[in-house]
């Protein structure tokens, strides 16, 4: 989430929601409501493989279509064929949708390379696409029509035929051109243009009373200016009694690999952003300690490169002695500066003009003698005006390879993205490759009705979709995986969600055992703090009482290695 506390720009925007993926072997979503917007309604994201696609026709010439690289379309009257008709056929099994799944909405999109002036129309189908070439049948009710088809993917609502779990087969027939147009099929050997059905829906989970005055959603203009957040960062809620006893650590763990993995269980992190009226960067996170009676594994901070101050001369004195007292230090490191709004491109980068600064900080982090995590530009996937998603790989190898020249081989190097279904197509795209990556993260959120939403998340289902589509897709696969950041808004219907919602969730960690740190993101800022909206883990005390049961789990009490 593209918020950075007192020094992280806040954009404003709309709501976003998630959207389950059913592609033949695709794991691409395009969809959702504002590209760029938080996770928010959808209860996963799955990608599975559909069933078979074909093109129905008369013409035997054509062979055997089921097996081919593209489908096609054309009407009666084909090509000066009177008998050349070809409707695409594409069957999906979907299986995956959970049995309390509401308001599903279906999308089918489907490739064409250039653009046509036909229109071409998606009914139910009762053809069996796994046929090599199953002849033209009468098709069933229109469901979406495309009126002109254009380069690259066209999209047909086919709402009305998905009800939940079962086959779904969907016929495009065309009409006002009698020249046939061409599809990307199931066998496409580009997997990203591949046919696909995006699924939104809502959950129907706790039952629950909606809120009489949810917070409205958001203009979605993309705002550059920097906004402050309140100043919540000192914290003004007692710490909580110390009943909580941690639970023993299992035998065997306490060991850190030279990436800094813990051997068993899970980091345990912490941004807070700093009271303005102090600027202590050190009491931001030794407040919050006292509160939940305990010291976080990961301190995250947001630094720009201006090179200058607290905000780009890192790591300042309050992180050396974060990191004195055995704290690990996660430095997410943003190509603007902070001060002035001046967002620097990719090109920026790469191109040298800002050498000084990336050998000043890589000189820094060599200094300090400890492994540190390290992130470049954290979800990139919202930055248009930084540039292409190549631009900034090319500027984090150039950025991670300046690191490497200094000697700072002990930066751990994060890449951050969203996780949001809707740039799915994008990440192997912002993926700087193997070599360059230690740690893949992303940002995941219950933001509830901060968004305008009432679905409530599950920490199992909040962190989950983006985690299944890395498994699916193997992007960073054998990698560490990290929450950058998480966070969970209260349910004014139901007070005692939230804590439950923290209790829940090292649960939810161990049963995704790839996720080796989980940094909570304790800023208000973010998002507009309503009656109905705040994402602080201790803005009451049945929040910050669950929230410090959590970080009592054994999982989450391993020892850093300064410790």
């Amino acid at each position: 989430m593209s918020r950075r506390g007192v020094h992280r720009l806040t954009r404003h925007r709309g709501p976003r929601r998630k959207a389950a993926l059913f592609g033949v072997a695709a794991a691409t979503v395009a969809g959702g409501l504002v590209a760029g917007m938080m996770p928010l309604l959808a209860a996963d994201d799955m990608s599975v493989r559909a069933v078979a696609d074909t093109t129905a026709t008369f013409v035997s010439q054509d062979g055997d279509n089921g097996a081919r690289t593209t489908l096609a379309t054309c009407p009666a009257r084909c090509d000066a064929n009177p008998r050349g008709a070809r409707d695409a056929v594409i069957q999906f099994a979907v299986t995956t949708l959970p049995a309390n799944a509401v308001n599903i909405r279906a999308t089918l999109r489907v490739h064409a390379w250039q653009k046509f002036d036909a229109t071409v129309t998606a009914h139910a189908s009762t053809l069996d696409a796994r046929l090599a070439r199953p002849a033209p049948a009468p098709v069933g009710p229109a469901v979406d029509t495309v009126t002109g088809v254009r380069p690259g993917f066209n999209e047909w609502d086919v709402s009305a035929l998905v009800k939940g779990n079962g086959s779904v087969t969907v016929s495009l027939a065309q009409t006002g051109l009698e020249t046939r147009i061409y599809w990307a099929s199931s066998e496409n050997r580009n997997t990203d243009l591949r046919p696909r059905l995006v699924l939104r829906y809502d959950v129907a989970s706790r039952p629950t009373v909606a809120p009489s005055s949810a917070a409205p959603a958001p203009s979605p203009s993309r705002t550059t200016a920097p906004t402050p957040p309140p100043p919540s960062a000192s914290p003004t809620r007692p710490a909580p009694s110390p009943t909580v006893t941690p639970s023993p650590r299992p035998a065997g763990c306490g060991q850190v690999s030279a990436k800094l993995v813990p051997s068993c269980g899970a980091w345990w992190g912490m941004y807070s952003p700093t009271n303005p009226a102090t600027w202590d960067h050190g009491r931001a996170i030794t407040d919050v300690e006292a509160q939940v009676g305990r010291k976080f594994d990961i301190v995250h901070r947001y630094h720009d490169f201006s090179n200058q101050g607290n905000n780009g001369a890192f790591p300042d004195a309050y992180e050396q002695k974060q990191m004195r007292e055995g704290r690990l230090m996660f430095f997410a490191w943003e190509s603007r500066v902070f001060s002035s709004g001046t967002v620097l491109t990719w090109k920026d980068v790469y191109s040298g003009r800002h050498d000084a600064t990336i050998d000043a900080v890589a000189g820094r982090i060599r200094a300090t003698g400890v492994p540190v995590f390290m992130g470049f530009d954290h979800e990139p996937e919202d930055e248009p005006a930084k540039g292409s998603d190549a631009d900034f790989v090319r500027a984090w190898r150039y950025v991670h390879d300046r690191f490497a020249a200094a000697g700072a081989h002990n930066a751990v190097w994060v890449w951050t993205m969203m996780g949001w279904s809707g740039h799915y197509s994008r990440y192997a795209g912002l993926y700087p490759g193997d070599r360059y990556v230690d740690w893949v993260a992303w940002d995941p959120y219950n933001f509830h009705v901060c968004n305008g939403s009432t679905v409530w998340k599950s920490p199992a289902t909040t962190i989950g979709n983006f985690y299944r589509w890395l498994d699916q897709n193997g992007i960073g696969a054998g990698k560490p995986r990290m929450l950058a950041e998480f966070g969970t808004n209260f349910n004014a219907a139901d007070p005692q969600a939230k804590r439950r919602w923290f209790e829940e969730f090292p649960a939810a960690l161990k049963a995704h055992p790839k996720i080796k740190a989980a940094i909570y993101f304790n800023s208000a800022g973010m998002t507009t703090r309503t009656s109905t909206c705040d994402m602080t883990m201790n803005h009451d005390g049945s929040a910050l009482a669950g929230f410090t049961r959590a970080g009592q789990d054994a999982y989450l009490r391993q020892p850093t290695p300064g410790s």
